[in-house]
């Protein structure tokens, strides 16, 4: 009674002044709560390829530090687009995210009619994870060993050698037709169904050359089936340093796979921190370094703001090597 009496004394203004007051100590001990129920992580690949296996990786390491369920939910389709649109569209609540990698996010964008998503706009990027370096390899009988001589080679012989790809409009293909605008190299495009039909093709001198990921070109290269040239990365990979980087060439050369962490745009900041500095904690551990090196791949983390920018610089990067080779989805 008194109670009431108190609430009739403050009029309306006091009254929702009390509300408030009362209703901020549970919403911050909400906010603070999360995550409560379990989390949804949406891959955009099959089980099984490099995008699905790391996702995992992380899906168990947050399970244990955020002490909940991270169920790992695989959508295929659309070059990886599909998993991406269905995130965006999901509610921007911390309990779905999305581990993406280069093709949604930065190609698909420039090669599909409408992926249903802005890249930019419709995310809250939480942190880079992983980069995948591509290696240039051709075939042994190929008389080059260096990318100055086979940057010679070609030019010698203008629309004369071929290169396979793992597929139109994949970051192998269009990481050659970087190479080729660059280098002012004329080579025809052969697009596979996957890296081991290309470099299958490659091995048995169907094709000359062509890019892929140190975790399938490289052991070939071991066995001495393939003669690796250049590797994508800004600089000598410290997982085949022997091998020179494409930059050293070619100045500014930079191409692979990278992987990241996404949640729907609106998605609160404070989430967004939490999940940045779980996701640094783990890949900085040695077994998740271990675990990224056997499968070609290196630790590439970010703050949100660096990775928001990286996607940006991205998407314009990929975009003019879509717009040089012509290539285009339907």
């Amino acid at each position: 009674m008194k109670f009431i009496q108190t609430l009739a004394a403050a009029g309306t203004a006091g009254f929702l002044a009390l509300l408030l007051a009362l209703a901020l100590p549970a919403a911050a001990q909400a906010q603070g709560a999360y995550p409560s129920k379990p989390i949804r992580l949406i891959v955009g690949f099959p089980p099984g390829q490099a995008t699905d296996i790391i996702a995992r990786l992380l899906a168990q390491k947050f399970s244990e530090s955020l002490g909940q369920s991270v169920l790992v939910d695989n959508k295929p389709g659309k070059g990886g687009s599909l998993g991406a649109e269905l995130a965006a569209k999901s509610a921007a609540d911390g309990y779905t995210l999305l581990v993406s990698a280069t093709a949604p996010m930065a190609t698909n964008p420039n090669l599909y009619p409408n992926v249903g998503y802005d890249p930019v706009a419709d995310f809250a990027p939480v942190s880079l994870m992983t980069w995948l370096p591509f290696v240039l390899v051709v075939h042994p009988s190929l008389p080059v060993k260096t990318l100055p001589e086979l940057i010679q080679y070609v030019k010698a012989r203008p629309g004369a050698l071929s290169y396979a790809s793992s597929g139109n409009g994949t970051t192998a293909h269009l990481t050659m037709e970087l190479m080729k605008s660059q280098a002012g190299l004329s080579i025809l495009h052969v697009p596979y169904k996957g890296s081991v039909a290309a470099l299958g093709d490659i091995m048995a001198g169907q094709l000359q050359m062509g890019w892929d990921t140190a975790v399938f070109a490289l052991p070939h290269v071991r066995a001495g089936r393939l003669r690796a040239i250049a590797s994508s990365s800004p600089q000598r990979s410290p997982l085949m340093p022997d091998i020179p980087a494409a930059a050293e060439t070619l100045p500014g050369f930079s191409s692979g796979a990278w992987l990241g962490l996404l949640a729907p745009a609106g998605v609160p900041r404070e989430i967004v921190g939490r999940l940045n500095a779980d996701l640094h904690k783990h890949f900085k551990t040695q077994e998740i370094v271990d675990k990224l090196a056997g499968m070609g791949g290196e630790v590439m983390l970010s703050t949100p703001e660096e990775f928001h920018e990286h996607i940006k610089r991205e998407l314009a990067k990929w975009g003019r090597a879509v717009k040089e080779s012509g290539a285009r989805i339907d």
